[in-house]
């Protein structure tokens, strides 16, 4: 039962991303993208310090190869963080929840293409009407939803590259992190060179939100990392639904989006997907255990 409440708890907070991001409306993506780098690196050797890891990190820095894996997934990673912070800031909420509702759906094609996975008839299916639901979108409204497909498209490779060579989470954050510093501090040096202003210390308000989104970037992940070891990935695979339903719901009750009402559809066509990937799973969990 403590696993499902700290699942729970992540998810929620992760939920809850829209919100905090559009606190941040007023600061450019690149410069929130910058802070959520930094201070995310401070959040976890912090933590790392505090849990007497540190021998871990060392390790884990002294290894060519998992480092030049993380140095993908930090480019995987990063390009989510920045189309997620800008689509918060145009508005677009509704978009990156179809984007995360997508992204199981994502990551099942690119385990049956490129890791040659079987799939459960169900999974299939769900795979199809995920397809389905993105060339509705571009009948009906003319254009590719590219917010939702950059967003599934970039976690679901995050995911399958964390796969192919598995690193701790906690650890693999602070390594991703560490490799997107110089690239954070660049472009921070560049808005000052280019005489943009720097909203950091024009507002203490907005200074405690930046650092903030280190530790609300580091904490949920934590509580993930816990409840992983302590549930059936079915259970934890059907809570992660949680996030992109909060998302939607902020989207319309909270932030007050537009949308054109086609997008319905696509959003039905996926969640009838979700429905038929979560039921394969569980059959196909139910087939595993049921084998001699």
């Amino acid at each position: 039962m403590q696993g499902l409440w700290l699942a729970v708890a992540a998810y929620v907070i992760w939920g809850c991303f829209p919100l905090f991001f559009s606190l941040l409306n007023s600061v450019a993506a690149g410069e929130v993208l910058a802070h959520r780098v930094i201070w995310s690196l401070l959040a976890t050797l912090l933590i790392i310090l505090l849990m007497k890891r540190r021998q871990q990190l060392w390790q884990l820095l002294q290894q060519p190869r998992a480092l030049g894996w993380l140095a993908v997934t930090s480019l995987l990673i990063g390009s989510n963080w920045l189309i997620f912070i800008w689509s918060v800031g145009q508005q677009r909420v509704m978009e990156a929840s179809l984007g995360y509702f997508m992204t199981p759906l994502v990551s099942l094609v690119l385990a049956r293409i490129l890791l040659k996975e079987k799939l459960h008839i169900w999974q299939a299916l769900a795979g199809w009407l995920a397809a389905a639901a993105v060339l509705w979108e571009l009948y009906s409204l003319g254009s590719l939803p590219w917010i939702p497909l950059s967003l599934a498209l970039t976690f679901g490779f995050y995911g399958l590259v964390r796969k192919q060579q598995p690193v701790d989470g906690m650890l693999g954050l602070t390594v991703e992190t560490l490799w997107m510093l110089p690239v954070a501090m660049m472009w921070l040096g560049w808005m000052l060179w280019a005489g943009q202003n720097l909203q950091f210390g024009e507002s203490m308000q907005l200074s405690l939100l930046l650092m903030a989104s280190g530790v609300v970037t580091a904490t949920p992940l934590l509580l993930f990392a816990a409840a992983a070891q302590r549930l059936d990935l079915s259970v934890v695979g059907f809570i992660m639904y949680i996030n992109p339903t909060m998302q939607f719901i902020s989207a319309v009750l909270i932030l007050n989006e537009d949308y054109p009402p086609q997008r319905l559809i696509t959003f039905a066509l996926i969640w009838a997907a979700m429905l038929l990937f979560m039921w394969g799973l569980w059959q196909a969990r139910r087939q595993l255990a049921s084998a001699p």
